[in-house]
């Protein structure tokens, strides 16, 4: 199974909400259709609670867990952390 151009912009969306922190996004009616579009399918899967963004749910928040950690372990090391 492959990602599809809607599942990455998905992914690209739960990576921008903060885990330190309770704070919301909004995606404004000015953002690319795809964003806009993205955020919409979140709300709808229940993993946001506003259809423009607001807050992660609890599905969210292990969404955008994993969408974060996975960012993080395909990123370029100088070092190979596994090592």
């Amino acid at each position: 199974m492959h990602y599809k151009i809607e599942n990455m912009a998905e992914l690209n969306i739960l990576v921008q909400y903060s885990l330190d922190a309770f704070k919301g996004i909004k995606v404004h009616s000015t953002a690319s259709q795809e964003k806009i579009s993205a955020v919409e399918r979140l709300y709808e899967k229940g993993l946001v609670t506003q259809v423009d963004g607001g807050y992660l749910t609890d599905l969210g928040r292990k969404a955008a867990e994993h969408a974060q950690a996975l960012v993080l372990m395909l990123a370029n090391h100088d070092q190979n952390i596994a090592s």
